[in-house]
């Protein structure tokens, strides 16, 4: 779900100087001017994807005739696509980033760190733009096999992007800032530039100890004030390569482009569009009408309600914030006049998430495949035991905290409603096995299927539950590429950043202290997991996924563990901390989602969070869960 642009036009509307007020009058104007095109063909180019990839399957599958150029054309698309959605998203506030700190912070010091990050972004951008000038040139020489094109046609998709994020980034400043907080923004900025600077030869001096003055320091200090984790990533490695080699920073734009241009990554818009056409046709809704006829009578019963919901909806959609966003507002109201307390529903929401992470075919699993070269299809059949034993878990705390809770359960419902809940819920119920199915039986490859899901749900929209608004595709869409252009910008920085970490020899020095870890494979899955419940927690589950798992699963590898089961161990513990606070930006979400104060909430959610802990243990503990079925 992408956040709501902030209100700009307010601040313009504070009273100013004449000449200061029409300076951010116009930059305002040449914001929406961007914005609204950058939109508009974004739009346009995830429509353009679905019908590419489904022509695609069709030709394949039903004509036995394939399109060769569907693939290369796709691709081609989807760097234009993520880098017009990194400009998208950071008109909306729609980049991943820790608030934590600025919202605790007095709002003096709230302003300076927003100047602050702001300045980031700005140097970020601009200090791209030569290094992807120089890539593009490389480029033009390279010819693209079915569309007999240069490739310098795509990738020119970066700097138009990295060009476009400036302007943007420089609009905003003149919309909102003011000359003090810019100056002092610009004399921190620029002064730290300048000690790194001056700096040079101790850094190159220090060896192994630049790597956490760089990726330790300025990442953490850019993250704690709010800079987007893509920028922190993007400014520490152009940063620590400009500063401590002599390598060209080219080579950053080629890991970007690297990172961002796997074809299986571009199920990630498809499943977005997704989940968020599931919600709009009402599929959702009767899927969670039919487990509530089913079980919603019993004490407590709306909460299992809820955590089946989560179980079938979250494998489909793809986006957490939309599988809250599809199941709660149907629940909470009718949670809320059994008397449940509206932190404990807002708790219970946010675990959900959680567990869900390892069913197919999140994200996450789509992600970490695509960076460490796991079977997808493993990773798969592999999630959904592993995320059975959380959801089993939670309701084992659900059944627990509902003895001791005013929730009593309603009326049974008849066995005519339950029958009819169930006839209307079928065509949505078959939607997760149609999709698993696809891939399984290589009908379609795991990018090609959300199209298939894409195209099944618009018709049970239109045909079967005759609820589809034509008026919402079009915001839909740009949720989509909003979303999109976030995380593909972080997997294109964390891509950059770990493969600058892997030249400085960190990576083989990670290799030999992971594998002097005591307590043999136990004790490395054991300390896998805390870690990645810490990383989740701070840096969030695919930035630190596409930055430590390429490191990472070499030496699980070299130690016996099984790829697949590595995999679910980390996703699951990654979830764990993106949803716990205070730091968990997942938390906050199920809170702004069910309309709870955070406040309300927190004291709630740690009995749900040991239930995860205890789940956490079981699937590190026996490796069958994950592997039992390949």
């Amino acid at each position: 779900m992408s956040l709501p642009a902030p209100d700009y036009a307010s601040a313009v509307a504070r009273p100013t100087a004449p000449g200061w007020y029409g300076l951010r009058h116009g930059a305002l104007w040449l914001d929406r001017a961007i914005g609204t095109v950058c939109e508009a063909v974004g739009a346009a180019l995830v429509m353009a994807e679905v019908i590419i990839l489904f022509c695609g399957v069709v030709s394949r599958y039903v004509f036995d005739s394939p399109i060769f150029w569907t693939d290369e054309l796709a691709n081609f698309l989807f760097l234009w696509l993520s880098m017009l959605g990194m400009v998208v998203a950071l008109r909306g506030d729609g980049h991943m980033r820790l608030t934590t700190l600025a919202n605790w912070v007095p709002e003096h010091w709230a302003r300076w760190f927003a100047a602050v990050a702001s300045l980031v972004v700005i140097a970020f951008v601009l200090e791209i733009l030569l290094p992807a000038a120089q890539y593009l040139e490389q480029q033009r020489f390279v010819e693209l096999i079915s569309l007999q094109i240069s490739d310098g046609w795509r990738v020119v998709a970066i700097l138009v992007g990295s060009g476009l994020a400036a302007t943007i980034a420089l609009l905003r400043l003149l919309e909102t800032t003011t000359l003090r907080s810019f100056g002092l923004a610009l004399l921190t900025v620029g002064g730290i530039a300048a000690l790194l600077w001056i700096g040079q030869p101790v850094l190159l001096a220090m060896g192994f100890g630049s790597l956490i003055v760089f990726f330790v320091v300025i990442v953490a200090a850019c993250v704690g004030i709010g800079v987007p984790i893509a920028f922190a990533f993007g400014i520490a490695t152009l940063s620590y390569l400009g500063l401590t080699s002599a390598m060209p920073l080219s080579v950053v734009v080629n890991r970007m482009d690297e990172g961002m241009s796997n074809l299986l990554l571009l199920s990630v818009p498809m499943f977005v569009f997704l989940g968020l056409l599931m919600e709009m046709t009402g599929i959702a809704r009767v899927m969670v009408a039919f487990l509530a006829a089913l079980v919603g009578h019993v004490r407590g019963g709306l909460s299992y309600v809820l955590l089946g919901a989560m179980y079938l909806v979250s494998g489909i959609s793809g986006s957490k914030a939309a599988d809250m966003a599809a199941v709660a507002p149907v629940l909470f109201p009718e949670m809320r006049r059994r008397g449940s307390h509206p932190g404990e529903l807002a708790a219970l929401l946010a675990s959900s998430s959680a567990m869900s992470e390892t069913i197919p075919p999140s994200l996450v699993l789509i992600t970490i495949g695509s960076v460490t070269n796991v079977s997808i299809t493993a990773l798969f059949t592999g999630g959904l035991l592993p995320a059975a034993v959380a959801a089993i878990a939670l309701v084992v705390v659900s059944w627990y905290r509902s003895r001791h809770m005013d929730i009593g359960g309603g009326e049974r419902a008849p066995v005519s409603l339950m029958l009819r809940t169930f006839v209307i819920a079928i065509p949505g119920l078959t939607l997760p096995f149609v999709i698993r199915a696809a891939v399984i039986d290589g009908v379609a490859t795991a990018t090609e299927v959300s199209t298939v899901g894409v195209v099944y749900t618009a018709a049970l929209g239109l045909l079967v539950y005759r609820q589809f608004d034509w008026r919402r595709i079009y915001p839909l869409l740009i949720d989509t590429l909003s979303l999109t252009g976030a995380v593909m910008l972080i997997i294109g920085t964390a891509t950059a950043m770990a493969w600058a970490l892997t030249q400085s020899g960190f990576s083989q020095w990670l290799v030999a202290a992971m594998a002097a870890v005591p307590g043999g494979t136990g004790g490395f899955l054991a300390i896998t997991a805390v870690a990645f419940v810490i990383l989740g927690s701070v840096l969030e589950g695919i930035p630190a996924i596409v930055l430590f798992g390429p490191l990472l699963f070499p030496v699980a590898k070299a130690m016996g563990v099984h790829e697949v089961h590595y995999a679910l161990v980390i996703i699951l513990a990654m979830g764990i901390g993106l949803f716990a606070p205070p730091f968990g930006v997942g938390f906050y979400g199920a809170c702004a989602i069910g309309r709870v104060s955070p406040d309300d909430a927190l004291g709630r959610m740690w009995p749900y969070l040991a239930g995860l802990a205890v789940a956490l243990a079981i699937v590190v503990a026996f490796p069958w869960l994950s592997i039992g079925f390949l």
